[in-house]
């Protein structure tokens, strides 16, 4: 080790106080009990969270802005310029499907043309919100589930997850024609070959379709009915998200006693993490609060946030604190997307402007870090290699996949 490096971490222990006490297992996935996981159920969701079918136009799947190599986000980025390009409430979005009339022919878009729309926020990692109690970076997919076609009260408590499936199926930017119904959707489902797109289909998928070949015999399997209900549907992805527990980090295995785990640059990031309070916003050992915070990233009046869902003036411009855990894998970062390196994101807490609105750090008052000589380093190589799951990154059993056919066309 160095002078300089020594030097520099006398100087962060002697300016923080250690914030060591940390909760060091994960806690089960909560589980609805009106929604059990089943495994027909879990493979059943695996495999419609994978069908590209699902869009009206067939080009995107859940899967496709969710890819466990990527850390569950998204590879893909485009460019959402609001009113005037090349401004300052310009967004690296995640891209959608293209502009489509109501009878799905494709239409020009004022600001895409004829190529894929782009989303005003980049899709967030899917495996980081499976103890959240509200989903989407707003938190607008809330913890009641209601029978969409009914109303009636499905779940009570506990299933955002089970909301925010079935939401981009609707979403006109993401993968519908506008004003899709769901009798267009469950109609198109009951005719499909399941996963006829894909290829290099895992073995539980492929297993599943054999033996169950079309969608009402999927459903069959999994809900002891053929019918294809929108409360079906929400049920099978949810408990497949449910299941992508991606708990095998070195960080996990360091908590657990494995000294050697982490690598010493890790160790000495994993201790600055906790002096520098990123624990105060990122809690161990979901590497989130959950919470909903405005970071000055950017103004307010371009994306309202949080206000937009509660209607509260304090909500203005704060959006879901996202989980760190595989954040090293991810090639894009912020709901923005503005930053393409790690290391960027990392600097911005250090030499970001202070925007309007910008809340302190919880428990923890105003934004005063001290970034300097190896601290970035280290904490890029503890969110890099110690929150990486190896399933995660090598997508292994259960987060193995098939291959899209957009992957094939270059639509990345």
């Amino acid at each position: 080790m160095t002078f300089r490096r020594i030097a520099t971490w006398v100087f962060m222990s002697l300016s923080f106080a250690p914030a060591l006490d940390v909760l060091a297992q994960l806690q089960p996935v909560p589980v609805p009990s009106e929604n059990p996981i089943t495994e027909p159920k879990r493979v059943l969701g695996k495999i419609l969270f994978w069908e590209e079918q699902l869009s009206s136009n067939d080009t995107v799947a859940c899967g496709t802005c969710h890819q466990p190599a990527f850390g569950g986000a998204d590879p893909r980025f485009g460019r959402f310029t609001g009113d005037d390009k090349g401004t300052i409430d310009d967004v690296w979005g995640s891209p959608g499907v293209i502009n489509m009339d109501e009878s799905g022919e494709p239409m020009v878009h004022d600001m895409f043309g004829f190529d894929p729309q782009v989303t005003p926020r980049l899709a967030p990692s899917s495996f980081g919100s499976l103890w959240a109690t509200e989903q989407f970076w707003d938190g607008r997919a809330t913890s009641e589930f209601l029978d969409p076609l009914t109303g009636e009260v499905i779940i009570a408590s506990g299933g955002s997850l089970e909301n925010q499936a079935i939401s981009p199926l609707f979403d006109p930017v993401e993968m519908a024609k506008p004003k899709r119904t769901w009798e267009d959707l469950i109609t198109k489902i009951q005719e499909l070959k399941p996963l006829a797109l894909a290829s290099n289909i895992p073995p539980d998928m492929a297993k599943a379709i054999a033996e169950n070949p079309d969608y009402p015999s999927l459903f069959e399997a999994a809900f002891q009915t053929s019918e294809i209900t929108p409360v079906h549907i929400a049920f099978a992805i949810a408990t497949y998200e449910r299941t992508l527990v991606a708990d095998q980090t070195p960080w996990d295995l360091y908590m657990a006693g494995d000294e050697n785990a982490l690598s010493q640059d890790a160790k000495f990031g994993w201790r600055v993490f906790q002096e520098l309070r990123c624990v105060n916003c990122h809690e161990p050992p979901l590497f989130t609060n959950n919470d909903y915070l405005n970071i000055g990233l950017r103004l307010a009046k371009y994306d309202l946030g949080r206000q937009a869902i509660t209607g509260i003036e304090e909500d203005a411009g704060e959006v879901k604190v996202p989980s760190l855990r595989n954040v090293g894998l991810r090639s894009r970062f912020m709901h923005t997307g503005e930053f393409s390196r790690l290391s960027e994101a990392i600097v911005f807490y250090d030499n970001g402007i202070a925007l309007p609105g910008r809340d302190d750090i919880p428990n923890g008052g105003a934004y005063n870090f001290n970034i300097t000589g190896y601290v970035p380093y280290d904490l890029e190589a503890f969110l890099r290699n110690g929150l990486t799951d190896p399933r995660v990154e090598n997508e292994t059993f259960p987060f193995d996949r098939p291959t899209l056919s957009s992957e094939l066309q270059g639509n990345k």
